[in-house]
């Protein structure tokens, strides 16, 4: 890809980030949509043309649309709740590209762009939302990409028992590209308080696990500052179990993804794991049952507003003279058809039987629970037995 002169510098070491700790940070574009050079980093972009480059920025619109049509069902009492990703779709579609189809990821609750790149169907994942299934309508091993999990912290023990599991069975080191497989778990800055990840990060160190421990530092925890949960940057957190860390411009969706790609070729080749912290900033509530103005400033707002993600990769392409009109007008359009599909597909969604709670509790059938069905079944029934002795009135 051609980039002209007057707009390619190199980096500086330390990059404003509104933390109260100057970290080294990598980016690899600015704000204002300029690229900066780094000697580690920029070659892992280096195959990243403008096909490419528009690719990421669909991406990144087409989540945000996902995120802000189920932000507007929740709120029409069409979903129970929802947890928004705004802001954070950089972070998300970087990193997710940057997996192999033969990877693992294990997100959390929020990771709507990682997703996306692994091919998950968006309706799939309202499905959670509306209350309609136990967590998930599509298939983790087909996708690489494990069901959400609304237990803070608890996926990463999960993530870190597959990591081990993958060298144990030689899918780790072997030098074949199409076999070495690593394992992707995502986080917020809160989860870093649980004790869940921090045993992870014990046994993925003295393990030598091949897994990314992707902790998207979108600097809330609900109504508490990372500044209350930390006294040194969330970085630090890995360098002090002795897993090698890196901190990136979670806003810059090209250093997410040379951060990530490096990260999971290493944890591929036997190199072992890696802690990422990607410093971005949750634009939305951290559910719709929040209200973020309760404890923070318009002004804070403002300030991320002018670090948008989206919009820092769209004046790159512009610049550049790789956004044309028809592009942007047939994403608008794509973008449009999938809301109106999302808010078609939810609408249509109806609430399951009651037992369908028995189903898939484990792979294979299991005497207690058959026999928890076969109860439940007989006391739903007393209800139906009852209404039609006593005029259908329920007592």
């Amino acid at each position: 890809m051609h980039v002209a002169p007057r707009r390619y510098r190199r980096r500086p070491r330390v990059i404003p980030t509104g933390d109260r700790t100057d970290v080294d940070t990598v980016q690899l574009l600015t704000p204002s949509g300029e690229r900066l050079d780094h000697p580690d980093y920029s070659p892992r972009i280096a195959h990243l043309g403008p096909d490419a480059l528009r690719g990421l920025y669909r991406d990144m619109v087409l989540v945000r649309r996902f995120d802000n049509e189920a932000t507007s069902l929740q709120r029409q009492g069409e979903l129970a709740l929802w947890a928004q990703c705004l802001g954070q779709e950089a972070a998300q579609v970087g990193s997710g590209r940057a997996l192999a189809p033969h990877d693992y990821a294990f997100p959390s609750y929020r990771e709507h762009g990682v997703a996306h790149t692994r091919g998950i169907d968006p309706t799939d994942i309202l499905r959670l939302f509306r209350g309609v299934d136990h967590g998930g309508g599509w298939d983790p091993t087909e996708r690489g990409f494990h069901l959400y999990t609304l237990v803070i912290a608890a996926h990463t023990l999960h993530a870190t028992g597959y990591a081990m599991g993958l060298q144990r069975d030689g899918l780790v080191g072997t030098g074949d590209p199409e076999r070495d497989s690593a394992v992707i778990t995502y986080f917020g800055d809160g989860a870093t308080s649980q004790g869940d990840l921090n045993e992870s990060l014990v046994f993925a160190a003295v393990n030598n696990a091949p897994l990314v421990l992707f902790c998207q530092n979108n600097q809330w925890a609900i109504s508490e500052p990372t500044t209350r949960q930390s006294r040194v940057p969330l970085v630090k957190r890995g360098e002090g179990f002795g897993i090698p860390s890196v901190r990136v411009d979670g806003n810059d969706v090209l250093a997410t993804y040379a951060v990530t790609a490096e990260a999971l070729d290493r944890a591929r080749s036997g190199g072992g794991p890696t802690f990422i912290e990607a410093f971005t900033y949750r634009m939305g509530a951290h559910t719709t049952s929040d209200d973020p103005t309760r404890y923070r400033s318009s002004a804070e707002e403002e300030y991320w507003r002018q670090r948008d993600p989206i919009e820092r990769l769209r004046r790159l392409l512009v610049a550049d003279g790789e956004l044309p009109d028809t592009f942007v007008a047939e994403l608008e359009a794509e973008a449009e058809a999938r809301g109106e599909q999302l808010r078609t597909a939810v609408r249509a969604m109806q609430a399951p039987a009651a037992a369908q709670m028995f189903d898939h509790v484990y792979a294979s059938p299991h005497a207690v629970v058959e026999s928890e069905r076969a109860w439940f079944t007989e006391y739903e029934a007393s209800f139906l037995d009852a209404g039609a002795t006593d005029g259908g009135t329920h007592r």
